[in-house]
């Protein structure tokens, strides 16, 4: 993906995917389709009609998120561009560098998304308000 000025190294990463009679597998690995060592995996699961999450940045840590099942719209922000990416297939994810705002909203219900960090969860580097996320980015 070509990356206008200003915008955030986001990438979307298309895995391979392998279908057959008994059904489709994809697969992922540390430092090849996840570009960097994993060190953390979560899910978020069960979101509520309406609910975002999401809506932080992390200036140490760099995520890839994948909808495994079910739908939802990621909106990555590093203040000066934002752009809206629509996550509906599982062999299809996005990277989210350190640094830049994402939020996660309109899941589909029962949507399944799952999310490969490259560092173990700490609230230090975590931004949870925009306003302060904009005033700590222009600092940067």
């Amino acid at each position: 993906m070509k990356t206008q000025a200003g915008e955030p190294q986001c990438k979307l990463i298309t895995l391979t995917e392998v279908s057959e009679s008994r059904g489709s597998l994809c697969f992922a690995e540390s430092e090849k389709e996840i570009p960097f060592p994993i060190k953390r995996v979560f899910w978020i699961y069960d979101v509520p009609t309406g609910a975002t999450r999401g809506q932080h940045a992390n200036w140490k840590c760099a995520e890839v998120i994948f909808p495994l099942h079910g739908a939802f719209d990621i909106i990555i922000d590093d203040g000066r561009y934002h752009k809206t990416y629509h996550l509906d297939t599982p062999s299809r994810g996005i990277l989210i560098p350190a640094g830049v705002w994402c939020e996660l909203k309109n899941f589909q219900s029962g949507t399944v998304c799952m999310v490969c960090a490259d560092q173990s969860y700490s609230e230090e580097y975590y931004v949870n308000d925009y306003q302060q996320y904009l005033e700590e980015r222009r600092c940067r």
